[in-house]
């Protein structure tokens, strides 16, 4: 992302010195507002939201993808992925050894599995080979300015395209950097750097033995992820493997039994959110109370079974790979 300081870029703003957010798009009201009371100048939020390379472009694709029809698709793509990154298995368990000191620390401190991290790092970008190509702001401008509040999850969207683009603001103007050079290369869904953070979650980016974090740099991605977790799923101690079962078969179990229940859940019975009932797939499994625990905790990152579900299978069979090294090079 280019840097321009402030003294650079306001000079552009030299006859136009703001006081508040009367802007004529209530959206871009709100934004401003929001903006300004997490401690951005009007100055800014207004330069910003008046730049026209910020906001007179839009991102039709991403709005596509983001739509309901696509909900199906995303989970047929979900468990497509699971299979097809398990190819990829040698290739994390050689970046779990060439990372390990940054692996050591966020197990003793945040208690996260390196596995889970590794896993997570794997399906979220390939250990940052797959590179993004849209760009969060102009993602989220575009969902806010499309989207209409008629459903529930309408709703959702458009004050998720708002807090977003607010967190994209706050994130440019605490570094210095102009609003017309704040470009955030992102995903389709706005998700950023190796561990796709959404702008919003930019909170939890931690440096490892930096002040602050760079998502873009896989030490800060491995110690972020594992704040995340931490932080917001409650990670406090590592998995224990040998209390997880055959994942890779209980990964197998579980999309037949997705497939044969049209509201199936890995690990909840109801939501969490409204008063909908799922077909819980470990629920009632006392040996499966472990996985589903920690499952859990990895849907804090994503909130999708077959997510979790892939997390732990790549996780698990890279532990084994690791353990089965650590025999054979036993003397």
């Amino acid at each position: 992302m280019g840097r321009l300081f402030f003294p650079l870029f306001l000079a552009t703003l030299l006859f136009a010195k703001y006081d508040n957010c009367n802007l004529k798009n209530k959206i871009y009201q709100e934004v401003c507002q929001k903006a300004v009371q997490k401690g951005v100048s009007y100055d800014y939020a207004n330069a910003f939201l008046l730049s026209s390379l910020k906001t007179k472009k839009f991102d039709e694709k991403s709005y596509e993808y983001l739509q309901p029809k696509y909900i199906k698709i995303h989970r047929k793509n979900e468990k497509k992925a699971n299979n097809t990154l398990v190819k990829y298995i040698s290739e994390m368990v050689a970046h779990l050894k060439e990372h390990v000191e940054v692996y050591d620390f966020v197990e003793a401190e945040y208690g996260v599995n390196r596995e889970i991290i590794a896993a997570i790092l794997i399906k979220e970008t390939r250990l940052g080979k797959i590179k993004p190509t849209h760009d969060a702001f102009i993602v989220f401008n575009t969902l806010a300015l499309r989207t209409k509040p008629n459903s529930q999850r309408e709703k959702w969207l458009l004050n998720m395209g708002k807090a977003n683009m607010v967190s994209i603001i706050v994130h440019c103007y605490k570094r210095g950097v102009a609003p017309e050079a704040c470009n955030l290369p992102s995903s389709y869904a706005g998700a950023v750097g190796i561990p796709q953070f959404m702008p919003s979650s930019f909170v939890y980016a931690k440096g490892y033995k930096t002040k602050v974090g760079d998502l873009t740099k896989m030490e800060d991605a491995i110690v972020s992820t594992a704040n995340y977790l931490h932080q917001k799923g409650e990670f406090k101690t590592l998995l224990e493997w040998d209390k997880a079962g055959d994942v890779a078969q209980i990964e197998t179990e579980w999309y037949d039994f997705e497939f044969n229940n049209e509201d199936a859940s890995f690990v909840y019975s109801q939501s969490k959110k409204n008063d909908a009932k799922y077909q819980c797939f470990t629920c009632d499994k006392e040996e499966l109370a472990h996985l589903r625990e920690y499952a859990i905790k990895i849907m804090s990152y994503n909130n999708s079974s077959n997510y979790a579900v892939g997390v732990m299978r790549l996780a698990y069979e890279a532990h084994r790979l690791l353990q089965e090294e650590l025999v054979d090079n036993r003397p």
